[in-house]
């Protein structure tokens, strides 16, 4: 691990928001706009969330591999670097990283299992250990993720508000269905998932925010995207997207030969 988010790849690999909202030219090509880009992404991120519910690894784990998902696609188009496939794979290296290694027969069992209609989402271990080598090329080996949990756990304390751990610790979670984690520093949006608790349960932490000396409008934009989000997408916290709303864009993308 680097010795801090500062001096990690992490750091020097954020990105403008326009960088991450691109799509790919090959996906462009194949007529998929960056809603349905985005959706795919929202969709997929859902996909490792329900798989990791069934191997049972930490919620760590879990953003490593929403993270490597989300990053990769800012390298690679869906066309060459099938979601469906890529999504599992990212789980199983993630875990490794992580270490809290789940066997890629665990996860294709499960795969296989839970997707048992639809032929599209089911691959072999071979299938994942070569995805796997993909992947580690398309990151560039660039494996070390920070995430906001350890900074929000710090600045609930510090702000005297632990009672807002599991409020705030959500949210954390649902920027994940985002693409926050590749544009901020963590600590940035811990900051605004307290912002965000915080006016939502009454509690006053105006001064305290203002002794940080944090810039507040990152803080407030910050917010305002997950409220955004909250706002744009409903999704289903056990299903996911609406089926009639991420079918036709799946349907896009080339499934296995």
């Amino acid at each position: 691990m680097a010795a801090n988010f500062w001096t990690s790849s992490h750091c020097k690999q954020l990105l403008d928001q326009e960088d991450v909202d691109k799509v790919p030219q090959a996906d462009s090509d194949r007529g998929i706009t960056p809603e349905e880009f985005r959706l795919v992404k929202i969709h997929m991120s859902f996909h490792i969330w329900r798989l990791a519910q069934q191997v049972k690894v930490r919620q760590r784990v879990i953003a490593t591999a929403v993270t490597y998902f989300r990053r990769v696609y800012t390298r690679k188009s869906m066309l060459d670097y099938d979601p469906r496939l890529v999504a599992p794979t990212c789980l199983y290296l993630a875990s490794k990283v992580e270490e809290s290694t789940v066997q890629a027969r665990l996860l294709v069992f499960y795969i296989k299992k839970m997707c048992a209609s639809d032929e599209k989402y089911r691959f072999e271990i071979k299938d994942i250990l070569e995805m796997e080598m993909k992947l580690l090329e398309a990151l560039d080996y660039y494996l070390v993720v920070y995430h906001p949990y350890r900074p929000l756990l710090q600045l609930l304390q510090d702000a005297g508000i632990t009672d807002l751990t599991q409020f705030a610790w959500g949210i954390v979670n649902d920027t994940y269905k985002m693409d926050l984690i590749l544009i901020h520093p963590p600590y940035m949006i811990a900051l605004a998932c307290i912002y965000i608790a915080s006016v939502l349960k009454d509690k006053d932490t105006t001064l305290w925010f203002e002794e940080l000396r944090v810039d507040m409008n990152i803080v407030k934009n910050i917010a305002m995207e997950i409220l955004d989000f909250y706002d744009t997408y409903k999704i289903d916290p056990q299903r996911g997207l609406p089926e009639d709303k991420i079918t036709p864009v799946m349907n896009k993308l080339p499934s296995k030969a």
